[in-house]
Parts: structure tokens; C-alpha cells; sequence
């Protein structure tokens, strides 16, 4: 029985009434996850999954391009382990989720499981480093990790998730900066090329950067509700892990030196954020780089002699070069339709007697709802096209929503008018560098520091908050 092709989007909370119950809905009626019984924790059902095997083919491609190889830590980290560097440690023991049992025994030593993979790399770095031949290193993982969270949301913050964690290892603090900024330029340039979603590149303040950390580099995206979220970061370390675990290499001098590490990584966050940054009232808008779907053909009046047979034909046509489905089941056009609008498929085909009859068919962007006829022989010409407009499209969405949420301020006043005038955004403005200003600005407006963008802006001269010369332009906002 054909069902209710207005049920799916009739089901989803408008984006303006309710941002949040919106993301909820998207998540769940697009069948990207599912809950569990473990409170936080969740089930990445196929769909959802497909997104991040495409996340992951792309990243890794781009990875290995730069000499990087894959490894797998364990999951278990001995305490003693992890307290081996204090200020990684202090910036974790919040979220760390402990072992004190195996079977019915307890364990002499508590094991961590792994919220990060730092003390593991520098145990096995310490065994295999000894000269400066050995160096540099450069690992990757595919893992998941697990932080207790308290407040969770689908893939933007749950207590388990899936993640690349890179970590290497180099001679000299320069290779090592080198890496750290490279890493995040890859960063950046997945995101606006294969996820169509503009980022803020640049680094956090002393009081944000990652535990450990000599410096953190990151990307900001902003949301279409006008919030803030960290899509990625890079690490530089120094040597301070290098010391605390003792690793240390013999140069071409003869002499022993400490290397230099670090580490960088993006989650399955990304994928909260691809549903934030381009989705609407009828469900997702999918990057094609990272759609599961690119092309969904429905046949029209399927059931009259040769409309299947021609739908299948384009089928394996256009699969050699895109990922295609057809769906032939009994459900109405409408329908059909409404469900691959939900799970934001770029393109959609559709194809019946009269199209077969006069060699066309009828192609829709899902992004702007935009149709055209084209010919049969030029439909995998088109549809190539249309994927390139569809991106193109999506990404100048997003700048047009960034640029407009985002707002200069000289002072304490203006940020709290703009935002209540504009709503949430970016806020440009100056910073003197001291943390108790920058605590202040949090305090008297509910904006945070995001990052201390590579490309500077002169909003003024004096900070926003104390009015003292400043050192900085900062992004500020409300972040995920």
C-alpha cells in the first residue's frame, strides 16, 4: 500500500519554530541514527554510516597522499599511563570512563578506556624511536573513543563516537609546527570542497587550546542557527610529551635530543554539522562528495511495459561514474519523492512513458528544488553538471548565512545588540590577550572565544572588553 507522501515532512519541527527539535527529527526520520539503551550513546544505522564511509574514503585518500599510515592503538590505557603527562590528564579525568573489572576479578591497575590516544603513541613511540633515522613518524587512526558526557546530542556530542585521530612525531619543532598547520589546511580544504561548508581557520586561545598542548590550531563553521562549531583541530605539542615519557632519539651529532609530537582529528561531528550547515524544512541537503545517494531514479507509472526496463538501463549507466539506486517499490511517486527530499539525495531522475517516449527525462536538484528536461543520451553529462551546481550551490548558501550572522563590535554593547537585535553569529572583535578579559567577554554577553583567525582584521585598536591596546581580532560566538 502506497503511504502518506506528506507524512515524513509533516513529522519534522520547522527549523524557525524550534532548531533543536528540528536536528532531532532530521536525525531520526532520516534514519541516520537510532537510541540505545546506553543513555548518550547511539546507533549510526546504515544511512548514516554510508556518510561517514565516505568522510573516511575521501580523509584517508588525502592522508596517505601526505605519507601518513594507518595504525590501531589499543582501547585500554593503564592509569599509570595516563598519568604520566599531568596537564593531559587534568584536562580529561572529567570525562574518562573507567575499567576496575575483568570477569569477576579486579584489576591490580584501573584501564582508562581511551578518550584520546596520546600516552599509547608516546609508550610506543619510547620502544621504536632511537636515532634520527627513525624519524619522522606519521600515524593515523580510525577508532572510536568514549568521554563521558553529560549533556549529548546526536553526533555532535556522545559519549562514544567514531573519529581520525593522526598523531606524529618529528626531529625538530619547526617539522613539527609545519605538520600541525598542514593537517589543518587539509582540514579546511575537505570542508569547503567536499562538504561545501565554509570554516574560519585559525588558533585558540591560551585557556582553550587542548590539554597538553603547546598550541591548538582549529576550523569553525558556523551554523545556520547562527552557533558556532569547532570542526576540527590540530595539535602542536613540543616536547613535553617527549619528556614525560621519556622518548628521545640520537642526532647526527652524536647527541640526545627530545622530538617534537602532534596530533590532530575530526569526529563524526561533521556530520551533525553537514545536517546544520545545509539542511531544511523538508529534511537534509547532502554534500554530493559525501552523499550516499547521488542520483535516485524514480520510475513513473512503473507499471506500464518498459518504464522499468528503461529505468534500469539509466541505472547502469550512470553508476559507472556516480552512486546511483532505483527505487522500483510499490510505494507512491509522491512518496518516493518526499522520502529522498528527507535523506537529501542531490539529484533525483524521474522518467515515465511520455519522458521514454520523446528520449528525455526529468531531473531535480534537491537543493533548489530546480527541474530540467534533458535528453537520454546527455543525461550523465547533466547529472555531472548538476552535482558541481548542487555544491556550488550549498556552499554559497552557507557563505551568504555566515556572512550575514556575522557582526563587527568596539564594544561590550554592541555584541549584546547585535545578538539581540540579529540573533546569534560571529562576533568580530578585538582582544587584549589577558584570560580574565576574555572571561569577561563571556560573562557580560554569552559569546566565548572560538579562535584568533590567521587572516587579521583591525575592528579597532583598543580590546572590547577592558578598552586597554589590543593584540588580537577574534571570532567570539555560542558554540555546540
Amino acid at each position: 500500500m502506497a503511504k502518506n507522501n506528506k507524512k515524513m515532512v509533516d513529522e519534522i519541527t520547522s527549523m524557525e519554530e524550534d532548531f533543536a527539535k528540528w536536528y532531532t527529527d532530521i536525525v531520526k526520520k532520516a534514519e541516520l541514527i537510532e537510541y540505545t539503551s546506553v543513555k548518550g550513546c547511539m546507533v549510526i544505522r546504515p544511512y548514516g554510516y554510508a556518510i561517514w564511509e565516505n568522510i573516511q574514503k575521501i580523509l584517508d585518500g588525502m592522508f596517505k597522499a601526505t605519507g601518513h599510515e594507518n595504525v590501531c592503538m589499543p582501547m585500554f590505557i593503564p592509569e599509570g599511563l595516563l598519568q604520566k603527562e599531568k596537564d593531559h590528564v587534568e584536562g580529561f579525568a572529567p570525562e574518562v570512563a573507567w575499567v576496575t573489572h575483568g570477569g569477576s576479578e579486579k584489576l591490580e591497575e584501573r584501564l582508562c578506556v581511551r578518550p584520546t590516544s596520546e600516552t599509547l603513541f608516546c609508550e610506543h613511540y619510547a620502544n621504536i624511536i632511537h636515532s634520527y633515522r627513525d624519524l619522522p613518524k606519521l600515524y593515523n587512526q580510525w577508532v572510536s573513543v568514549v568521554r563521558w558526557e553529560k549533556t549529548t546530542r546526536p553526533f555532535l556530542r556522545s559519549r562514544e563516537f567514531l573519529w581520525q585521530e593522526g598523531h606524529t612525531i618529528h626531529a625538530t619543532a619547526q617539522e613539527a609546527i609545519e605538520e600541525t598547520e598542514k593537517m589543518l589546511n587539509i582540514y579546511a580544504e575537505f570542508c569547503e570542497n567536499s562538504l561545501a561548508m565554509p570554516v574560519v581557520k585559525g588558533i585558540k586561545t591560551e585557556s582553550d587550546k587542548f590539554a597538553g598542548a603547546v598550541s591548538t590550531y582549529a576550523i569553525e563553521a558556523l551554523m545556520h542557527d547562527g552557533k558556532a562549531l569547532q570542526a576540527g583541530t590540530s595539535h602542536y605539542f613540543g616536547d613535553g610529551f617527549a619528556k614525560a615519557f621519556e622518548i628521545s632519539y640520537t642526532d647526527k651529532e652524536n647527541k640526545q635530543i627530545h622530538p617534537h609530537q602532534t596530533s590532530w582529528g575530526v569526529t563524526t561531528r561533521l556530520i551533525g554539522a553537514i545536517i546544520m550547515t545545509h539542511g531544511d524544512n523538508n529534511g537534509l541537503v547532502l554534500p554530493p562528495a559525501v552523499a550516499p545517494i547521488q542520483t535516485v531514479i524514480i520510475p513513473i507509472a512503473q507499471h506500464k511495459e518498459g518504464v522499468l526496463d528503461k529505468a534500469n538501463e539509466l541505472k547502469e549507466k550512470l553508476s559507472a561514474e556516480f552512486r546511483v539506486k532505483l527505487d522500483d517499490s510499490d510505494n507512491s511517486a509522491g512518496w518516493k519523492f518526499s522520502e529522498y527530499e528527507m535523506k537529501g539525495v542531490p539529484v533525483r531522475i524521474e522518467i515515465g512513458p511520455k519522458d521514454i517516449e520523446k528520449g528525455q527525462c526529468v531531473l531535480v536538484t534537491r537543493h533548489n528544488r530546480e527541474k530540467t528536461i534533458v535528453k537520454l543520451d546527455e543525461l550523465t553529462e547533466t547529472v555531472r553538471t548538476k552535482l558541481e551546481e548542487v555544491n556550488k550551490g550549498i556552499f554559497e548558501k552557507a557563505i551568504e548565512n555566515r556572512e550575514k550572522r556575522t557582526y563587527a563590535c568596539t564594544t561590550l554593547d554592541e555584541i549584546t545588540q547585535a545578538l539581540k537585535d540579529k540573533g546569534d553569529g560571529f562576533i568580530k572583535a578585538m582582544w587584549c590577550g589577558e584570560e580574565s578579559c576574555e572571561d569577561g567577554v563571556k560573562e557580560k554577553t554569552g559569546v566565548g572565544s572560538r579562535c584568533i583567525p590567521f587572516e587579521q582584521e583591525e575592528i579597532s585598536d583598543k580590546c572590547v572588553c577592558c578598552g586597554q591596546p589590543a593584540k588580537h581580532m577574534v571570532y567570539w560566538g555560542v558554540a555546540y
